[in-house]
């Protein structure tokens, strides 16, 4: 159907891929350690999303322009590395309730800021958007199970997209619940809340780091 072949051997690959740790497992853990299972699960839902975007791009072509374009891929490694950084920092530099408001003075003290859960879903979205090495993932990876005679390669690339975001971002929603229900005790305390927003931050400026470093080619 479609020119698909090796189905079942895309399905098994596209597992392995997804169970094994990187970036989208560590923000989502972290979400949930901070958020709880809502969190986790938007964060999840944004990463498939994401990737959703990549996968249309395959499907019409645009990934095969990125990667055949040095301008284009820089622009877009450019605008990821600084995405995540912004975040990144943004993350480190965030401050404990105690010195966000002042009840004592009079003054109605400010609570620490919660990050909603639309926030939640916009990053993770974002990260993978903006990642060049996303789009050249599945520019790599769809094309192998698809006959190049194909006359409808592009349907079959969706295809075949939509079958990988599916299985993904099951787990992911596994990895959330999971992660929220280990992490129910620490989010009863706000240091522990703000050394892990700390330790996403870095992470988040890392990856962006990375991002930056990729070659174009």
């Amino acid at each position: 159907m479609l020119g698909i072949h090796g189905l079942w051997l895309f399905i098994i690959s596209g597992l392995l891929l997804n169970v094994t740790p990187g970036p989208d497992t560590a923000y989502i853990v972290s979400r949930s350690a901070q958020l709880g299972w809502r969190g986790g699960a938007a964060a999840a839902l944004g990463v498939g999303t994401g990737c959703l975007v990549h996968v249309l791009a395959a499907a019409i072509g645009l990934s095969a322009l990125l990667a055949a374009s040095s301008a284009a891929l820089a622009l877009v490694k450019w605008g990821g590395a600084a995405y995540l950084c912004f975040i990144g920092v943004k993350m480190l530099l965030s401050r404990p309730p105690a010195l966000q408001g002042d009840a004592a003075a009079g003054t109605d003290a400010v609570s620490p800021r919660r990050i909603s859960l639309r926030e939640v879903f916009w990053q993770g979205a974002m990260t993978n958007v903006l990642n060049p090495k996303v789009a050249l993932f599945f520019l790599a990876f769809l094309p192998q199970f698809v006959a190049a005679d194909s006359a409808h390669r592009g349907a079959a690339f969706l295809v075949l997209g939509l079958v990988f975001i599916f299985n993904g971002t099951l787990w992911c929603l596994g990895v959330a619940a999971f992660a929220a229900s280990a992490a129910g005790r620490l989010r009863q305390s706000t240091h522990t809340l703000l050394w892990i927003n700390r330790a996403l931050g870095g992470l988040f400026v890392y990856f962006g780091a990375r991002v930056a470093m990729l070659q174009a080619r």
